[in-house]
């Protein structure tokens, strides 16, 4: 038992391939200027070439304060400008803006990270996908947490057996959002902009993604209930969300979130022999404990922040690219948890179960 707690390689999907990716930054937002932007700067294959934001002005002055050779706006992106200056894009407007950048940067031959969830709605998405297939061009989604050290360790575990057959998924992920961004107006709780809702679009698609990534299985039926009860939230379905999932081979998955409560996170998945619990979860600093019978280890591992997993994921992206490996999770993969997310709130509506 002990020694299956022992370290674990944070970088187990290099290979030797070298080079640098140049990435243009569309949406310079504080997830981009405080966390994309550093993490970027401490990779091994990648570099911030452009930025890409509403106006030249903003543009320019995010350029210069981060070093940055290239400030253009949306309207000139779209025409092409500094397209000789990058190689691939991240896109992380609006959930509903996704989409035309992604044609763009196809229509230029550039690879693409899109942030999660990939789209407003599931046709989108689905129009995004093969927009980039049509093009050929590199499309991966940018669920952070499959490139996340303890998450890969607890997957291989999970491969070798050590929960014997898995039985049951409990995830959370609840954050304050109003204390973070002190603005009713922003386009988390615009559905026009965030999609069919906010909770599960932005924070339930963690432990969703990351139980189908973990377990290699995904939802066959759910379940839901959603409520929105502040002022703030007026707009969006699901202030809080309670899930239950039924996946492949009859494993059970209950998962709440919500936008408007104390930060925490977690996954645990329990199997016929043994338990695993990631705990926190997705804000950075993932945690792993591992279970059976009455004893419990915590494995041992360097703690990352967010700034740190991106780095990560960033530098797999560009591993692939540079070496014309297939990339993982790809647009198909991210089109299952659209459609998932959808089922959800089609779910909540009829009061009944979808079957996906």
């Amino acid at each position: 038992m002990r020694e299956l707690a022992g370290g674990y390689v944070e970088r187990d999907w290099r290979t030797e391939v070298e080079g640098t990716v140049r990435f243009a930054l569309i949406g310079i937002g504080w997830w981009t200027t405080d966390v994309a932007i550093p993490a970027l700067e401490s990779t091994e294959l990648c570099r911030t070439t452009v930025l890409v934001s509403s106006s030249a002005e903003k543009a320019e002055r995010a350029a210069t304060d981060s070093g940055v050779e290239h400030g253009i706006t949306y309207d000139e992106f779209h025409d092409g400008a500094a397209a000789d200056a990058y190689d691939a894009v991240y896109i992380a407007t609006p959930n509903a803006y996704h989409l035309e950048y992604v044609e763009t940067a196809a229509r230029l031959d550039k690879a693409v990270i899109c942030e999660k969830p990939m789209e407003a709605t599931v046709e989108r998405a689905e129009r995004l996908v093969e927009t980039a297939e049509e093009h050929d061009v590199p499309l991966m989604v940018a669920y952070r947490m499959q490139t996340e050290p303890a998450v890969r360790r607890a997957r291989r575990l999970i491969d070798d057996g050590f929960l014997g057959d898995p039985v049951q998924v409990y995830g959370n992920n609840s954050q304050p959002l109003l204390e973070m961004i002190p603005d009713p107006d922003q386009w988390r709780l615009d559905p026009d902009l965030v999609g069919y809702g906010t909770s599960v679009m932005d924070l339930g698609i963690y432990p969703i993604n990351t139980a189908r990534f973990l377990l290699r299985r995904d939802p066959v039926a759910v379940q839901a209930r959603l409520s929105s009860s502040h002022d703030a939230f007026s707009d969006v379905p699901d202030e809080r969300s309670s899930l239950l999932l039924h996946f492949e081979d009859d494993v059970h998955m209950v998962a709440t979130s919500s936008q408007n409560a104390q930060r925490d996170s977690q996954l645990k998945i329990t199997g016929t022999e043994g338990q695993i619990d990631l705990r926190p979860a997705f804000g950075g600093e993932c945690a792993l404990a591992l279970t059976q019978g009455d004893v419990t280890v915590e494995a041992a591992h360097d703690s990352l922040d967010a700034g740190s997993e991106m780095e990560l994921e960033f530098d797999y992206f560009a591993d692939r690219v540079l070496g014309g490996a297939p990339i993982r999770p790809d647009g198909r993969h991210g089109l299952i948890d659209m459609r998932v997310i959808e089922a959800i709130h089609r779910a909540d509506r009829t009061g009944g179960t979808v079957e996906l």
